[in-house]
């Protein structure tokens, strides 16, 4: 196979960490390569650099025979490379095709653009109508739009940064099919991710990055996804585990709990209910978009609602703000990391004395504890292994996964009795996922009642003692996660009634 990319001593160092050193290898015209480390490898600095993002320190890169040196990302597109980012960068009041305009640097009028969405949509099995406003499309439907955006340019690279983490399993497979098209008519993909059996499944062949450098390279399909995760890692991980313990007494419990979405694009949360026992996990999952938010606002307080809709052990709590729910030991982490569970440009001990100040004792008469604030931060630092310089640092200065640990952690170390956690593993690599879901599973063995809200249903199969699913603003009736297979739990995701579940379960 003739190669398109090749990737030569590419070096980038920012103060006090060397993001990339060194780092060499190429990818072949129509091959599926995937990028594989652990957060903070460099895989986005490295991802970065090919977009014209980042300017490499040192090393040189060669695209089609010739030198490649990006200036900026206009340039990349020019030379073929397009990229699909994690988050995407869409306007929820604009329409599909003025989405898409804005992303192109000439854009033809907006009917021949319309037109040309269609056909290529259609083409590649990805189905968009141009006039569709954003916010009301689907998480899996606003990143056809990010994709079809790419594929108007007619690149011969494409870069697919966690393409899946929004997806349903259906979505998934549709996305996969699109990307064997596109490298059968000879397109180069680099895909990133970290569900491993997903790598396995779509990828030719893998490099591995640790701590910045090319430790490793190997055809997916020949490694199991314990192996691959070891390969990341350097060492052999242990699954997650906890000793069979029984439920206790109902700690939680939500009645018929109603609220109107605050965002105009979200969804209203309809007559919600369930109860968590002391000691257990209650799996919450979902499509992207069906209330997952609303919900962790109205459990966490940020949204106040009926006071009798939400109770613990008995007593209403629902009119409660965060800071007097987080006061009896209500706690929850948000979804989105920078911005929601942590401020971008405080330090970490700032942000572990935004939400611990009140449990921690981290305040008194009105002044601040920042002895106590930086201790308990290291002390998160140190019990989850988050990787960084020291507690000094900006929250935006880590590493998503490593971001993503510290945040838990602050939570768990609270000893909450009820905590509520959405995404908790999005975007983090295989050894910090064990360790955050081990985190979990531990805390409920202490005798906290623990609500993971997640996309993930691996995650959630893994973890929960029971499953529920949302779907647009309506709870599933809660069943038992053992012996649940994944036509039923596609059933509960998109709106079945319990009765036609209960069938397929005969």
């Amino acid at each position: 196979m003739t190669a398109l990319l090749t990737v030569e001593g590419l070096t980038k160092a920012y103060p006090g960490v060397v993001a990339n050193d060194r780092v060499s290898f190429d990818i072949a015209e129509g091959e599926v390569h995937a990028l594989l480390g652990e957060n903070g490898a460099g895989k986005s600095t490295l991802v970065k650099m090919i977009y014209g993002l980042v300017q490499p320190d040192a090393g040189q890169m060669t695209l089609r025979g010739t030198a490649y040196a990006p200036s900026e990302p206009s340039a990349a597109r020019a030379a073929g490379v397009a990229m699909v980012f994690q988050h995407f960068s869409l306007f929820d009041a604009l329409n599909v095709a003025e989405n898409i305009a804005l992303g192109m640097e000439h854009p033809p009028p907006m009917r021949r653009l319309a037109a040309r969405i269609r056909e290529v949509s259609e083409t590649y099995g990805l189905p968009l109508k141009p006039g569709r406003l954003v916010g009301d499309l689907s998480a899996g439907e606003r990143q056809r739009v990010e994709i079809i955006r790419c594929l108007l340019q007619d690149p011969k690279l494409l870069i697919m940064d966690e393409p899946t983490s929004v997806l349903t399993p259906q979505e998934v497979g549709i996305l996969f099919a699109t990307l064997r098209k596109l490298a059968a008519e000879g397109t180069a993909i680099l895909y990133i991710s970290h569900k491993l059996e997903e790598i396995r499944t779509l990828c030719d062949r893998a490099t591995i990055l640790r701590r910045g450098r090319v430790v490793d390279s190997c055809n997916p399909r020949e490694k199991s996804a314990a192996e691959l995760a070891e390969m990341m890692v350097g060492a052999k991980l242990t699954a997650p585990s906890r000793a069979g313990v029984s439920p206790g007494e109902v700690v939680l419990e939500v009645s018929e709990l109603s609220l109107p979405s605050a965002n105009p694009f979200g969804t209203s949360l309809r007559d919600i209910s369930f109860s968590v026992r002391a000691g257990e996990i209650l799996g919450v999952g979902g499509v992207a978009g069906n209330g997952q938010d609303e919900l962790l606002a109205a459990l966490s307080g940020e949204a106040p609602v009926a006071p009798g809709a939400v109770r613990l052990k008995g007593q209403p709590i629902g009119s409660l703000g965060p800071s007097p729910r987080r006061r009896i030991a209500v706690l929850a982490a948000p979804e989105e990391r920078l911005g929601h569970a942590a401020a971008p440009d405080m330090s970490l001990t700032e942000n572990a004395l935004l939400t611990a100040a009140i449990r921690e004792g981290l305040a008194a008469r009105g002044f601040l504890k920042w002895p106590a604030a930086k201790a308990f931060a290291e002390k998160v630092i140190e019990a989850f292994d988050v990787r960084t310089p020291g507690p000094g640092n900006a929250a935006r200065s880590l590493s998503g996964g490593n971001l993503q640990k510290f945040v838990i952690g602050r939570e768990v170390l609270q000893r909450p009795e009820v905590l509520v956690v959405n995404q908790p593993t999005w975007g983090v690599d295989a050894s910090a996922a064990a360790s955050i879901r081990q985190a979990l599973l531990d805390l409920a063995e202490s005798g906290t009642a623990v609500i993971v809200i997640s996309q993930d249903l691996d995650e959630l199969m893994e973890i929960s003692d029971r499953f529920a699913a949302l779907n647009e603003g309506r709870l599933s009736s809660p069943r038992p996660a053992k012996g649940l297979t994944l036509e039923e739990i596609g059933l509960m995701m998109g709106g079945a009634h319990d009765m036609e579940v209960a069938h397929v379960a005969e």
